[in-house]
């Protein structure tokens, strides 16, 4: 299968191009600033990805078999600063997208977010009514739209949550994240009362490759990890695995409200074979980025140990 992925160097993207390939499958990797490393299966292309016309050019050059959005600006607080910039890449590129998909006959999975949802009436379904009280939300909710109105037979909406594990770029996961603060000596202020269900982004990689290898499930679909832990606590659980003591690194600082964006899956876990899994698995997914190394040696004079997927 010929597929383009944007955003194919974030954390996400990164790791379904590589379970793509693994498939057998062949991938144009576009990203804005970043190449894809030299791999078999991948050519990797700098793209604006603002630019309609260029993406558009690009599509039907190539007339890909499927098409994966994983590009996004995803930082709530980074969109509040630029809505200009996060309405082009979160609502208009996924648009675009699926009307070029559309017009080519290919299939197109484009990833959505739990934060569709205010989080105060989880667990929620893929047939829950979407109400987001972000802007984040909202432009993540207008795509769904989009692609479902221009590409509904074609398409999966994929809703995920927080996603953890290894990226490329090693900053952008809440475990990267996390070492990356307490290696700087910050001591983390995280809600008790804000509530996700982590996934590791291999699994999220592993499950797009099914969805496009699997035409005839399309729509809006739930994909998450198993359990239901708050941000502070899943930071202690990583501190915990990592022989790190989250007393010394972690306060917790619950939100005014309390908010839990917990996804139902069951619409779509009996129908897939890439099963969901619990946190204590999703932390085997993580290491400490290498950039986090010599402090975290110092800190706990440990080593860590270098481990290959089979």
């Amino acid at each position: 299968m010929q597929i383009i992925c944007t955003g194919a160097t974030g954390l996400v993207g990164y790791n379904f191009v590589m379970a793509a390939v693994k498939r057998g499958h062949n991938v144009l990797a576009l990203s804005e600033t970043f190449d894809f490393p030299q791999t078999k299966g991948v050519e990797s292309l700098k793209a604006d990805l603002a630019d309609k016309g260029k993406i558009e050019r690009v599509v039907l050059d190539r007339f890909p078999d499927a098409i994966v959005n994983c590009a996004a600006i995803s930082s709530p607080a980074v969109v509040d600063k630029n809505a200009e910039l996060a309405h082009k890449i979160n609502v208009e590129l996924p648009e675009r997208l699926a009307q070029l998909a559309n017009h080519i006959s290919a299939r197109i999975i484009h990833l959505s977010s739990d934060m569709v949802f205010d989080g105060a009436k989880a667990p929620y379904k893929n047939t829950d009514m979407p109400f987001p009280d972000t802007l984040y939300g909202t432009t993540k909710l207008m795509a769904e739209k989009a692609v479902l109105k221009h590409a509904a037979p074609l398409s999966v909406v994929l809703r995920i949550s927080h996603v953890c594990g290894m990226g490329l770029k090693q900053n952008r996961s809440f475990n990267e994240k996390l070492f990356i603060a307490m290696k700087d000596g910050k001591k983390l202020r995280l809600a008790g009362n804000d509530v996700k269900c982590f996934e590791p982004a291999s699994r999220v990689g592993e499950l797009i490759v099914e969805l496009l290898e699997r035409p005839n499930i399309s729509g809006i679909h739930h994909y998450c990890g198993l359990d239901a832990l708050s941000r502070y606590a899943a930071a202690a659980e990583i501190c915990r695995h990592f022989s790190l003591e989250p007393e010394k690194f972690l306060v917790r600082e619950d939100l005014p409200e309390a908010k839990n964006l917990a996804l139902d899956m069951s619409g779509l876990a009996s129908r897939i074979k890439t099963p969901a899994v619990p946190f204590s698995e999703t932390l085997l997914e993580m290491r400490v980025p290498d950039s986090c190394l010599e402090w975290y040696e110092r800190e706990t004079g440990l080593k860590q140990i270098k481990r290959y997927k089979l």
